[in-house]
This record gives C-alpha cells, structure tokens and sequence, in this order.
C-alpha cells in the first residue's frame, strides 16, 4: 500500500501521528494515524484478519451446506462437520478479532518496540495457516469446546500454540507502548482509554488461559480439558472485543456525520465498569477451583453484568444521534458505508443479547444467540476496515459497493439466526448436522432451511466485503 496522504486541519495530535484529511471533523470521538512504521504494522494486521475472514467464509459455505434440508445428504457429517466448524469458528472470531485488534492497538501505540509488533505479526501469520489446513491434514478429531474449539492434531495444536504466541507478544508490546490518555478527557482521548481498555483485557484473558491450563486436571478427558481450560479466558475475551467494538461504534458514528449525545466522560466510566469486572475474574480463579460450578457461574453473571450496562447506553445514545442525523439531510455518499456498517451491526448485536434471554437447555438457541453478538462485532470491524483503508495508503471503498456488504451480512445473519431461533423451539440440538439433527416435523425442517438460506446470503456478504477490500488496495485513491 501507499503511505498515508498529508494531513489536514484540526487538533493538534499527539507525536508521529497526523489526521488525515478523510477525516470529518463531525463530533468528538477520532484517532490520528501515524505515519510511520506503526502504520505497516497495523496493514499487516489488518491484511491477516481479512485473509482469516475469507478462509472462514469459505468454510462457511460447507457448514450451511451440512445443515440445510435436502443439501446435506450429500455431504458427508459428523466428523467432517465438526472440523470444518473448528477451523470456521477459529478462523472467524479468534484469527480475525486478534488481528483487528492488533491493528488498531498498533495505531493507537507509540513507536516502541516495533521488532516486537513485528514478531508478533509473523508468529500469529504463521499459526492461522496451521490452524486453517489443519483440519486437511490433521486426524478427524474435532472438539468442541466453547470459545476455542480443537482439532486434536499436532498440526492444528502446534497452529494454535504459535498463534497464542503471537497474541501474547502485541498484547505484551501493546502494555509497554500503549500511550497515556491524560487528564483532558476528550473524544479521542476516550477512544485511546477504551483500546487500552481492550489491551488490558487482553492481558487478563492470556492470564486466565495459563492459570486454567495449569490448574485443571490433565487426568480429564480432552473434551472436559478443554472446555475447562478455555473458559475463564473466553470470556474475558469478551469483555475486549466489545470495548473494540464500542470504540468502533463511536468512531464510525462521528465518520458518518453522527453527533453522539454522550459525554466522553460518561463513556470513559462506562469502560472503567468493564474493566472493573475484567479484574473481579482473578478473584474469581482466586475463589474457586477451575473445576467448580461456582466458577462457571460467576465467570457467566461477570460477563452479563459487567457489559449489561455500556452497550446499550452507547448504542442508545448513538440510536438518537443517528435520527437526529436523518433529519439533518442525506449522509454524505462517502459515508453511507460506514453509517450502514454502524446501524447493521447495533441491529444484530441487539438482537443477539435479545435471544440470550430465550435460552432454555441445550440446542440451536444457543448459536443463534452467539453468532448475533458475534456479527455485531464482525460488522462493527468491517467498518472499521473501510475508514483504515483510505488513512492507510488504500483507495477509498467504492462508496455504493462497500454499503451492500454490511447490509447482505446482516440481512442474512438475521435470517439465519431466525431460523435457528425458530428450530431451537422445537429442540434441534447445537453442533449437529445432517441426519443427527433428526428433523421431525415440516416446522423444524422450514428453520432449519431458513437458516441455511440466511447462512449463504451473509455468505455472499462477507464474500463481497473481501472483494471491495481487494479492490480498494489495488485501485489508486478513488475520487467520487
């Protein structure tokens, strides 16, 4: 890519960093971007998390396939199901929130110890390979442990060891460069808290995944292993990818033309309640053993508790300023992207939180719940990629193709998830495929069919989202 265009006009940024003139000086909540290695840095991040989201999307198409009525006979299930999934679930929400991450932590960082950064990048490139042709390559061993399923091959193990040691590496790097917000509480400054926010997150979450696997019984079967060992850190996990999320929802709503009827200051100790449950987690593993029901317990209220609060006050807040904006005027063509990106993923994160309320045992409620949430961020990040491009030397998304990504995602996330909410009514358990899904009645059968329908459609989403990324970094700077 090419490097950043000049700067423009505006508040004075901190040191090695310069507002771009893409930026609209609409509101309060802005990043500057640096212009130096930190920037490379960030575009490989960027680069590998949109590559995780094109592989996963491919898999994707196999998994709809698997569960859909009248398809799925001609595929095998079971084991290939399974795996396939891993390596989805993995690709999509591990490798591509990590990497997003590591993006915007290394904009939002100081120019130490940037050899680390690079590190980082290159062990965590590595592992997703691993991770993506381990299910190839690998024994037919899937796991499905909650947050970070396995293939139980060394391939797949091997992948996922060299990943998590890049993760702790840019979460290490991004504790040491991290910048100082300061007293002046400003828009941009509010952002920079919650990015910090995020790392330390991060840093607690890598902690609860050494202290689980230290504590927990080696003598256990794998599938209670893992589960065990990755519960405590996949939750926290949470708690940073929805500060990434807020952060982004702020930034693309003051992208947009959005004034947000908030208070950085009230935003800032929205994100100090998240962070304050991040830390009740360690006297959580203090409390009780990795093994008790306790632990699982607490470690589920401290998620619903600690973020049951910032999101939907910001999302309320940003939910006005979006209709103040509607009657303002059109929002400027450039923007309608970034305003689509916002609104869809609200939308499905809303309804996601929504349907966790709906969950009664063990079936297709529970996914359908999750992958809301999940593409609510998914989205959210989507957008984020479309303002990064232009500031990081890309072409700017063509404006009437970059909308339709989020809005085909969405439609069909919205389908899916209701068909699953649909079929999980009639007790269609999670994780199965094919014939195990036992579909009894025309009802079932009609979700289940719904679902994959919606599942193919956010397919093509998320297809054309890569598209319009690979377009945007091979045009020059697009002029509308």
């Amino acid at each position: 890519m090419r490097s950043p265009s000049s700067p423009a006009g505006g508040a004075a940024p901190p040191a090695g960093s310069a507002r771009l003139s893409l930026d609209l000086a609409f509101g309060h909540y802005v990043l500057a971007i640096p212009r130096d290695g930190r920037s490379r840095l960030a575009t490989g991040w960027l680069a590998l998390g949109v590559s995780a989201l094109a592989a996963s999307g491919l898999l994707a198409v196999f998994l709809a396939l698997a569960r859909t009525p009248g398809v799925n006979r001609y595929l095998p299930a079971g084991d290939f199901f399974r795996t396939v999934l891993v390596a989805h679930v993995d690709l999509s929400v591990l490798v591509w929130f990590v990497a997003f991450a590591g993006a915007v932590w290394s904009l939002n960082s100081t120019p130490r110890a940037l050899f680390v950064g690079r590190l980082a990048l290159m062990l965590a490139m590595v592992g997703a390979i691993a991770i993506a042709i381990a299910p190839f390559v690998d024994p037919p061993a899937p796991i499905m442990a909650n947050y970070i399923p396995v293939v139980d091959g060394p391939v797949f193990l091997t992948g996922l060891g060299v990943f998590g040691a890049g993760a702790l590496l840019l979460v290490a790097r991004g504790l040491f460069a991290s910048p100082l917000v300061g007293v002046r509480l400003d828009g941009a400054g509010t952002l920079r808290f919650g990015l910090n926010a995020a790392i330390v997150a991060g840093a607690v979450a890598l902690l609860a995944f050494a202290w689980s696997g230290l504590a927990v019984p080696r003598s256990l079967e794998a599938r209670a292993w893992y589960e065990l060992a990755f519960w405590g850190g996949g939750h926290v996990l949470q708690f940073a990818w929805t500060l990434v999320m807020l952060v982004g929802w702020l930034l693309l709503a003051d992208a947009s033309g959005v004034r947000v009827p908030i208070s950085p200051r009230v935003v800032v100790l929205l994100f100090a309640i998240q962070l304050v449950a991040v830390f009740a987690t360690v006297a959580i593993y203090l409390a009780y053993e990795t093994t008790a029901v306790e632990h699982h317990r607490l470690q589920t209220w401290l998620m619903r508790l600690g973020g049951a609060l910032a999101i939907p006050v910001v999302a309320a807040a940003i939910a006005v300023g979006l209709v103040r904006r509607a009657r303002a005027g059109p929002i400027p063509a450039n923007a309608k992207p970034l305003a689509a990106a916002l609104v869809t993923s609200i939308t499905l994160f809303g309804v996601g939180g929504l349907i966790g309320f709906t969950i009664e045992g063990s079936n297709v409620r529970i996914p359908a719940h999750y992958h809301g949430a999940i593409v609510g961020v998914t989205i959210a990040l989507m957008g984020l990629t479309y303002w990064l491009l232009p500031r990081l030397g890309a072409a700017l998304p063509r404006p009437r193709l970059a909308a339709w990504p989020s809005v085909l995602y969405g439609i069909g996330q919205l389908m899916h998830i209701g068909g699953l909410v649909w079929s999980g009514g009639y007790g269609v358990q999670r994780k199965v495929a094919g014939g195990e899904q036992v579909l009894r009645s025309t009802s079932e059968i009609a979700g289940m069919g719904l679902m994959g329908l919606g599942g193919l459609v956010a397919v093509i989403g998320g297809t054309l989202f890569v598209v319009v990324v690979f377009i945007a970094v091979r045009e020059r700077p697009y002029t509308p």
